[in-house]
């Protein structure tokens, strides 16, 4: 296993729409591994393939606090989404910013897992988040994008000026 580098935002890539993944190989099984040890290395709860700079429909969660319940989606897709909820989010490809994003408070979603089998789950709270802030990395969104144009605008300055004092 690997760990990846992840894009960080305002990183143009992060805005590519992923492709469908049009069957399940050994390499993508590897990847979904590799994506894995780098969310649990970052610390996180969930990855989208396209944070790692691979434009295809996978992502990886786990939301326990023990990191033993991992959930391997590929081409999700979300069926049905019910109520609102109002939850403070992070990302790793935009580290140390976070801020209250509105999304539904329950999905249900279907994809594909690591077997090549098709499933349904239906998740509330922070695992509905979850999916549907991964699902937006897919997609090409990343969650500031919620945001106001000025906290935007602030949050990249921020993201900017710690870039060039690592340097």
């Amino acid at each position: 296993m690997a760990l990846l580098p992840i894009l960080h935002y305002p990183d143009p890539r992060l805005h590519t729409v992923a492709k469908p993944v049009a069957e399940v190989t050994p390499e993508l099984r590897q990847l979904a591994a590799d994506m894995a040890e780098t969310m649990y290395a970052a610390p996180g709860i969930g990855l989208a393939a396209t944070q790692v700079d691979r434009h295809i429909r996978l992502l990886v969660i786990d939301i326990s606090e023990e990191k033993n319940r991992l959930h391997t989606f590929i081409n999700p897709r979300i069926l049905l989404k019910e109520g609102e909820i109002v939850h403070e989010e992070g990302c790793l490809s935009v580290p140390g910013i976070y801020d209250k994003v509105t999304r539904a408070e329950h999905i249900r979603v279907q994809a594909t897992d690591l077997a090549g089998e098709t499933f349904e789950l239906e998740a509330n709270g922070l695992m509905a988040i979850c999916i549907q802030h991964e699902i937006d990395h897919l997609n090409g969104k990343v969650f500031v994008e919620y945001l106001s144009r000025l906290k935007q605008t602030r949050i990249k300055s921020k993201l900017s000026k710690q870039a060039r004092e690592a340097m």
